[in-house]
């Protein structure tokens, strides 16, 4: 596509009239499974959302969150909000985070790229420290892409490694960081065989160390930076797997939120803080929980937190963590490149664009929508509006979270008659899924049904267009569940609660008053997925979309 105003010109659907307001609501973990006591969605009282599915059937269906159909490498991957909010401004798949990495792994690439070599620089004299999540839950990083990074970082040079560990219990089950801890200590005492002066160095869990995002709580990257920089903790251990027995025992300990801790040596002195001359790389390969640490590790000009100790370090993130920031500067695997997406479309078409969400998810309706860019396409067409999110508690805590808010703002903008498209993103089902707190999660989902409604009202007053979809599962099912589909217990006869993503299906239907007779949806595209929804929407606004865009789900009948 050139620069030029014709190379951006949509051709017009035949069938389908300009100029109607189209909403396009993204309910955040909202997937679609058979109604039981542990499937949130089917317990809350949603009367809007069961009237959708309900009320015409060719206006309803669903439509893949996961695996493939959001460029995850297999059918295994749950799908995530980054991802899917990708696939759903992009109308394209493109290979993402861990397929990158996988490929580059597989390849030998990533350690001919700049990035290495920048870090690689420091190898001769200074120590490597790895900083992440241990975890083979593949949405933020996968330890089999650790265990291959350590083993490819000796056999290019590194003498001295330091593994900083955050413990995850919120992709994978609750106990696991024990396992994953044993199997890191064999492959760095395999190491130390060959050696390799290897260890783990700090940890915590990551909920309450490092992990933070969206600017949320500065104070939990700030208690990463003192067990991991400056080698500074409450706990201090000198065998990693103890630290986490050991800290789990206490009353209420979890994974997500295990306090940080240090391993230090024998005279009680931590072994891997991070000083002058060594390298640092931060190997999740997802951003929104790495950006925060990235901006501690690379900004001369910080002021979030007293450092304390800046030291002069080569850093690079297995990824670029936000392309527009160019954040952080040196990276192994390059981003995918999301050129052309909707919203750039739309907005060069002239549709006047409402975007909004609260802060956990505001990303994901702009930068993630937008390609992983930051900022407007054109200011005098766009508005965004962050609703801060509450700060300082678990989701669990004000379930409601800000559904009721963010649909507030968006009805005034629908009725301002100043947009074309509003999109929003109410995040309840999946930020108080991640709790586990089935009772709370059945009040978020209920929040998230009366913001819907308050949306679609306004919809109604104005003679608009809705879309209601979902980027992945999370609340429709909260339990683990054994190889029968049964739900699974713990050695204690105890129900397995399920924090993590789903690779269920998530549902999406349209309708509102503006919407022309005869549009539904086709019938086929039966394997239809996220990256399907941005032709859909364009042809709501009376576009037809690119020709390399996934095909549109809906078609018009005469009638």
């Amino acid at each position: 596509m050139g620069s030029s105003g014709d190379a951006w010109k949509l051709k017009d659907h035949p069938k389908l009239p300009k100029g109607k307001t189209v909403a396009v609501i993204v309910l955040d973990g909202w997937g679609e499974a058979k109604p039981n006591q542990y499937n949130a969605i089917a317990v809350a009282d949603t009367p809007v959302m069961d009237s959708l599915k309900e009320g015409a059937p060719e206006k309803w269906r669903l439509i893949k969150a996961h695996g493939n159909a959001v460029g995850l490498p297999t059918e295994d991957d749950m799908g995530n909000s980054e991802v899917g909010h990708n696939a759903l401004g992009a109308g394209r798949i493109f290979a993402q985070g861990a397929k990158l990495v996988d490929l580059a792994l597989a390849s030998g690439k990533i350690y001919e790229g700049e990035g290495f070599k920048y870090v690689k620089e420091c190898f001769e004299k200074g120590t490597l420290h790895l900083i992440g999540l241990l975890s083979d839950g593949g949405v933020h990083s996968r330890l089999d892409q650790v265990q291959l990074l350590l083993k490819g970082a000796a056999e290019h040079g590194a003498k001295r490694i330091r593994v900083h560990c955050l413990t995850d219990g919120r992709d994978v089950l609750d106990g696991s960081s024990v396992g994953f801890m044993e199997t890191l200590e064999n492959d760095l005492a395999k190491l130390r065989e060959q050696g390799v002066d290897a260890r783990v160095a700090s940890g915590g869990g990551r909920m309450y160390v490092t992990m933070d995002r969206y600017e949320n709580d500065w104070e939990v990257v700030k208690r990463g930076w003192d067990a991991q920089v400056l080698g500074e903790a409450p706990h201090k251990f000198k065998d990693p797997v103890e630290a986490i027995k050991t800290l789990r025992k206490e009353p209420n300990a979890s994974d997500q939120y295990l306090p940080p801790f240090v391993i230090v040596d024998d005279n009680g002195k931590a072994v891997g803080p991070v000083l002058d001359g060594d390298a640092v790389v931060t190997f999740n390969f997802r951003a929104d929980r790495m950006t925060m640490l990235a901006k501690a590790l690379e900004y001369e000009d910080f002021d979030k937190f007293d450092r304390v100790r800046v030291p002069k370090i080569h850093y690079a993130g297995m990824l670029q963590y936000d392309g527009e920031l160019k954040l952080p500067s040196k990276y192994l695997v390059s981003p995918p490149e999301i050129d052309r997406t909707s919203g750039e479309y739309l907005v060069r078409n002239g549709v006047r664009t409402f975007a909004c969400s609260e802060t956990v998810k505001f990303g994901h309706v702009t930068f993630f929508w937008n390609g992983n860019r930051s900022g407007y396409f054109n200011e005098k067409l766009e508005e965004y509006v962050e609703i801060p999110s509450d700060s300082g508690i678990t989701f669990n805590v004000k379930p409601k979270m800000k559904a009721l808010e963010i649909a507030e703002r968006t009805r005034d903008a629908i009725l301002s008659g100043k947009f074309d498209q509003v999109r929003v993103n109410i995040p309840n089902g999946d930020m108080v899924g991640h709790t586990g707190d089935i009772e709370a999660t059945i009040v978020a989902c209920k929040a998230a049904d009366e913001g819907v409604k308050m949306i679609l009202d306004a919809v109604e007053q104005v003679g608009g267009i809705y879309v209601v979809t979902a980027d992945h599962g999370n609340a429709e099912d909260m339990v683990k569940r054994n190889k029968k589909g049964e739900p699974a217990l713990d050695k204690n006869g105890n129900i397995q609660i399920l924090t993590s993503h789903t690779c269920e299906p998530v549902p999406i239907a349209i309708g509102g008053p503006g919407l022309a007779p005869g549009v539904r949806f086709r019938k086929d595209v039966p394997t239809g997925g996220l990256a399907n929804v941005a032709a859909t929407f364009m042809n709501l606004h009376g576009y037809e979309a690119p020709d390399d865009y996934e095909p549109t789900l809906i078609e018009v009948v005469d009638v």
